[in-house]
């Protein structure tokens, strides 16, 4: 007898498991309830929304999880050992999404076009967000979402009242059990592991050096402040190079950022990561450094999801939202308009230049005796009088 409900079972060919598909198979597999998680976007969020799966698993224990996103996204999911299926927002994709019903879905993005997903299939219940019929507008599914959907309607509680990260309002909102503080879960496959070690030590044997620091240079064209500009890169390897000799320099970024890479590291003893073999391989260079210099960007998201020490700066966006789970700082602008979360800006002294590169050695000293000691982040006595330089907590 065929077992149709399991959860390996396809119905056009043996699942690659057991040479006999039957009631006796070891790897037998049946999911008690069907779940839905759209986020489409953007990258770093979706890395970030990692952090839910746990909580979804404790509360549906032997889910099975169906994850719809924008591409490239699904690059980064498919393959995650608790997702199931990764579709995308594709028409042949949809279609696929369209034979399926599920008991639970979770609409994480507060847009139509998320909302929209879910006209392509059936849910019985839905937490998150949803829409008003009649004129688009997006509403909180459950009064659960209120506080998210709130803060972002209100500047005063976005930017100054809220104390709470991310990934906590998500687990709230979605009404995923208490806060537990769940760990970004984006793995590595084994193939991908060994690629960080060869390209670590390879690295590391370029000059004979002990520990690798990567920059990550770039952010999206969403928000462009969120990266500090090429003669700061400059400036900060210089630093690096003087008070840090012993660790290698690692730029790392997309194809957004090749040429603009190309500039940093012009005369000046760096490593140009490969930024044009997509979004897997961008992870598997985090996965190669010890710590990870950056602004708020899918690079951050990834070095967090790899558990690096990290060492984050934050101008036009939200620090308090993000979750380094000890091990990191977080480098606060000096500008006082920050944050803003403005896609544009015509003030003549940007919030990126206000970011002391003092601060960040500081603080680098901090993470590189971390790594050494293996203790998680933590700023002693003296840190905590420099202005702008933030513990995790």
């Amino acid at each position: 007898m065929r077992i149709s409900d399991c959860r390996h079972f396809s119905g056009y060919k043996p699942c690659g498991k057991n040479e006999t598909c039957n009631e006796s198979c070891p790897h037998k597999d049946i999911p008690t309830i069907s779940l839905l998680i759209v986020h489409l976007g953007a990258l770093g969020a979706v890395v970030r929304s990692t952090s839910l799966l746990r909580a979804m698993k404790r509360k549906y224990p032997q889910a099975m999880i169906t994850w719809v996103t924008d591409a490239p996204a699904h690059h980064l999911l498919k393959g995650h050992p608790a997702i199931d299926r990764v579709l995308t927002t594709s028409e042949s994709d949809l279609l696929q999404l369209g034979s399926l019903e599920f008991e639970v879905a979770f609409v994480i993005d507060k847009s139509l076009k998320a909302v929209g997903v879910l006209k392509r299939t059936t849910a019985d219940q839905v937490f998150g967000f949803v829409s008003n019929p009649r004129n688009g507008a997006i509403v909180p599914a459950t009064k659960a979402a209120e506080e998210l959907w709130e803060l972002g309607l209100d500047n005063q509680k976005k930017f100054s009242e809220n104390q709470k990260p991310e990934t906590q309002l998500m687990i709230e909102a979605l009404e995923l059990g208490s806060y537990q503080r769940d760990d970004y879960w984006l793995p590595l496959s084994e193939g991908e592991e060994r690629e960080a070690l060869r390209r670590k030590a390879q690295w590391l044997g370029e000059r004979s050096k002990d520990f690798v620091i990567g920059l990550n240079t770039g952010c999206s064209h969403v928000i462009p402040y969120k990266k500090l500009t090429v003669e700061y890169h400059r400036r900060l390897i210089s630093r690096i190079h003087q008070d840090f000799p012993s660790a290698e320099v690692v730029l790392l970024g997309g194809p957004e950022d090749t040429e603009r890479n190309a500039l940093i590291a012009q005369d000046l003893a760096v490593i140009s990561s490969q930024t044009e073999s997509g979004l897997r391989d961008g992870l598997v260079s985090v996965s190669a450094c010890d710590i990870v210099i950056t602004g708020d960007s899918l690079g951050m998201h990834m070095a967090i999801a790899q558990k690096k020490q990290v060492l984050a700066w934050f101008g036009p966006t939200c620090a308090q939202e993000i979750d380094l789970y000890d091990r990191g700082f977080k480098i606060l602008t000096q500008s006082s308009c920050s944050p803003c979360w403005k896609r544009t800006c015509e003030k003549s002294i940007m919030c990126y230049d206000q970011v002391s590169l003092e601060e960040i050695v500081h603080a680098l000293k901090s993470c590189c005796a971390n790594r050494l000691s293996g203790r998680p982040s933590a700023l002693d006595p003296a840190s905590e009088k420099v202005p702008g330089v933030v513990a995790t907590t």
